[in-house]
């Protein structure tokens, strides 16, 4: 199964290590997320979102295009 996080780490040319930091994950976690071992909770999905300039259904391959979402005003 492909993986986003990879994609986007690997796109950023990051390290596993420096992405389990930008969310202050120990390094198992961030690889466990990586290899689909586990699910990342919606917060640290979120973390990444932020950082990549993304929005989570582009993370979670709900939609292919990686712009944000505009915010919408209250």
């Amino acid at each position: 199964m492909k993986n986003r996080l990879k994609e986007l780490r690997e796109d950023n040319d990051l390290t596993q290590e420096q992405c389990a930091k930008i969310a202050y994950i120990s390094k198992n976690s961030y690889i466990r997320y990586e290899k689909s071992e586990r699910i990342p909770p919606l917060d640290i999905i979120a973390i990444y979102a932020e950082y990549y300039h993304t929005s989570i259904d582009y993370i979670a391959y709900l939609t292919n295009e990686p712009k944000p979402y505009p915010m919408k005003n209250k």
